[in-house]
């Protein structure tokens, strides 16, 4: 990786406990590394809370971010952190603007890992003009962790066209999909499981922010629903908007955009892209008139180029969701069921 900050002379090559002991090696640690890259006046007080004012209605979510291997195809577990909370108060209408930022370090990551980390997560932050203003570090005995585990919690404003919220759907409204399914699963399973392709598959982590604030801005509440489908991928998310709507959705999957290399590799490995998590992409319910300009719009911003129609809700079936094969036959689409893509964010 080659590191847009050039990394500080650290007293040891590897984090050890006393790193994580409140003393003088967490001091060092944190002036040296996460307060000096992350820099900003409200994590420039390094208080255990922060103090800012917010007008109007606000979004909050947190995360924990667990994936194994830390670094993978495409990114690491640092900007996946932030990258995670940002789209998840995205989905919610909201624009983003602060984050806590929380480590858990297993004793033995080295110095140089963690400071990619940090210089990922910095980097992640400038993309998503979001400000860490508060945080926490741990460390834990060898053999307790798995490298690094990183918790973040954020705020963000509403947008004030956003009204956002699954009562909002009605028979008829299309489901949008904002690009290829099961990249980011694949990428991490092609490190696991040592599989060679053609090209890198790499993860599609990436902020969504942006992009969704200008669909905000142009299409206001037509847009009926959002959520990015990670764990459990784009099945699971369905289903858990027609259970709780009482509608139906109907898929067609010559519609649904995967990547051929990933295809592939899903069909290797018995996998189906519709359950495989994705990082990077976001479902959205929208108003049947608005259905075609907003996936031209789509697909006019850097994080929407292979968006798609895949389907619509329905009165038909509710609480289920159908897709209709590439050979004209019909099949229900339900909850993953067990554990499919172990540690996967």
């Amino acid at each position: 990786m080659q590191l847009s900050c050039p990394m500080p002379k650290f007293d040891f090559d590897v984090i050890t406990l006393g790193h994580g002991s409140g003393g003088l090696l967490t001091h060092k640690l944190l002036q040296s590394g996460v307060f000096d890259i992350l820099k900003n006046e409200l994590l420039d007080q390094q208080h255990d809370g922060a103090s800012f004012t917010l007008n109007g209605p606000v979004a909050f979510s947190s995360d924990s971010y667990v994936i194994t291997p830390a670094f993978f195809p495409g990114g690491n577990i640092g900007e996946l952190a932030i990258n995670g909370t940002v789209n998840d108060l995205a989905m919610c209408g909201a624009v983003p603007k602060y984050l806590s930022l929380a480590f858990i370090i297993e004793e033995g990551l080295t110095m140089k890992e963690f400071w990619e980390i940090l210089v990922s997560i910095k980097e992640a932050t400038q993309k998503a003009n979001i400000k860490i203003v508060t945080g926490d570090t741990k460390v834990v005995e060898r053999g307790k962790g798995d490298k690094i585990f990183i918790n973040t919690s954020g705020i963000g404003l509403i947008h004030p066209k956003a009204n956002i919220h699954h009562n909002n759907i009605e028979p008829g409204d299309q489901v949008i999909i904002s690009g290829n399914v099961a990249t980011h699963g694949i990428a991490i399973m092609s490190v696991r499981k040592g599989l060679e392709f053609e090209t890198t598959i790499e993860s599609d982590t990436v902020n969504l922010n942006h992009t969704i604030e200008k669909l905000l801005d142009r299409f206001g509440n037509d847009i009926k629903f959002l959520r990015d489908p990670t764990r459990g991928g784009v099945a699971s998310v369905l289903n858990e908007v027609a259970e709780l709507t009482s509608l139906g959705f109907e898929l067609d999957q010559k519609n649904i955009p995967v990547d051929e290399q990933v295809d592939g590799a899903c069909e290797m490995l018995g996998l189906d892209p519709l359950y495989v998590a994705n990082e990077g992409l976001f479902i959205a319910v929208v108003k049947q008139s608005i259905a075609d300009a907003f996936v031209a719009a789509l697909r006019a911003d850097e994080n929407g180029a292979n968006a798609a129609i895949i389907g619509e809700a329905t009165t038909e079936h509710p609480g289920k969701v159908l897709m209709k094969s590439r050979v004209g036959g019909r099949r229900v689409v339900n909850y993953l069921t067990g554990e499919q893509l172990p540690r996967i964010c």
